[in-house]
């Protein structure tokens, strides 16, 4: 027997957090269930536990772990096995205890006749609401194994394409840390040893030397300051992006950073036209279609604009107008809906759209990881002469003087 901590909301909503031994996770969530409690995160007791602590979010649930439920799903829905009976089976046997104290709570309410749509819904933070949508027009039409091999290939694309963008970004973040700690090594170790040979020296400094010591002395001296000051810029931001107004200003400001702007920009364009294609080829209202796609596109600006189309469907206009005056679309996208919309194959050109975009943000990755190089490169240079200016110019017009007399 352990005792485990664990968090929840009961019917109300309220959060419920507290400790209970039991001789599993399983025992532990089953009872929550009993006393109407949905349980969020369940984990053995540790010492940590103990008294106040800095509680971290609980871990997410990885794009593999449900890649490979959405894929054990379709198997088994395919060959008949029951929803509730799958459902219990394989939250035995995933590793994310996250996904399954979910599937557990699934379980259940699915014994009380609650449909899977609605039970998955409680878990927003592991099923997105695109992901309950296709669950949702699966179990309509009776075709729900269908439903999750779609999700397979989307979440195994959506997950292709973070690594693809992070294993971009993750050299040129590299070296500008490597170039700011050197920047900080220099200034408090190095430049004030030759500021006191200089200082011996006493003979008049070079501007450059000067601007090097200035520099170098401030570090020394304010270090603290420029620390505290860098926290708190840091804290701000975290906070300030967390706000509506701020997330919608940040992801506005991403897309105007030189070229990982138009990355990302492109990378929003393929989850949009990929997903409402998959919306409309499963049969969804085009008005509901494109609030699920456009919540799928990873950017609160894009999206935003992009849910206003909602207002002129609903109107009567065509999807190219409106996406027209969303301002969010390349002509090539607006020319491929029109014609898709002509022909009654709005589906099929989007997902040639997104196909193409994909490939896209391949090329700019690469072009990126390209760019980078010279830039970085160009920048240690500048670094280079202007340390070797400061440091070398009085050695120069030292050993000059010395050798006129």
């Amino acid at each position: 027997m352990n005792e485990y901590v664990y968090s929840g909301r009961d019917h109300r909503g309220s959060r419920v957090e507290g400790r209970m031994t039991a001789e599993s996770i399983e025992a532990v969530a089953s009872q929550l269930l009993r006393d109407s409690v949905t349980p969020i995160d369940i984990h053995i007791a540790t010492p940590k536990d103990e008294g106040f602590k800095f509680k971290l979010p609980p871990k997410k649930v990885s794009y593999d772990d449900l890649s490979m439920f959405c894929r054990q799903m379709y198997a088994l829905t395919k060959s008949g096995i029951p929803i509730v009976r799958a459902m219990t089976g394989l939250a035995e046997t995933t590793r994310s205890e996250q996904l399954k104290a979910a599937l557990l709570n699934v379980a259940n309410q699915l014994s009380r006749g609650t449909n899977l749509a609605t039970a998955l819904r409680q878990f927003p933070h592991i099923f997105n609401h695109l992901f309950v949508s296709m669950v949702h027009v699966g179990e309509t039409t009776g075709r729900i194994d269908e439903a999750f091999q779609k999700l397979v290939g989307h979440v195994e694309l959506e997950r292709d394409t973070r690594k693809r963008v992070s294993s971009a970004l993750r050299y040129p973040i590299m070296v500008i840390g490597f170039i700011a700690v050197a920047i900080v090594v220099v200034n408090m170790m190095v430049i004030p040893n030759f500021a006191n040979v200089f200082a011996k020296l006493g003979s008049d400094l070079p501007t450059p030397t000067k601007i090097l010591m200035a520099t170098s002395s401030f570090f020394v001296n304010y270090w603290w300051i420029m620390l505290a000051v860098l926290i708190a810029t840091i804290v701000l931001f975290i906070q300030w992006k967390n706000t509506a107004e701020g997330a919608y200003r940040w992801d506005h400001i991403k897309l105007k950073i030189p070229l990982i702007g138009d990355l990302l920009y492109r990378i929003a364009l393929s989850r949009f036209t990929r997903t409402f294609a998959m919306m409309v080829n499963a049969g969804v209202p085009i008005v509901q279609a494109v609030g699920i796609a456009a919540s799928a596109v990873g950017n609160i600006y894009i999206e935003k604009a992009i849910q206003g189309m909602r207002s002129g469907i609903e109107r009567g206009e065509s999807i190219a107008q409106t996406a027209n005056a969303s301002g969010m679309f390349t002509p090539l996208i607006l020319q491929m809906i029109s014609v898709g919309e002509e022909s009654g194959s709005v589906d099929k050109l989007l997902y040639d759209i997104s196909d193409f975009y994909e490939q896209e943000v391949d090329y700019d990755i690469k072009r990126l990881s390209d760019a980078v190089e010279p830039i970085m490169l160009v920048f240690m240079g500048i670094m280079v002469l202007i340390l070797a200016l400061g440091i070398f110019l009085p050695m120069w017009e030292l050993s000059g003087a010395m050798g006129k007399k």
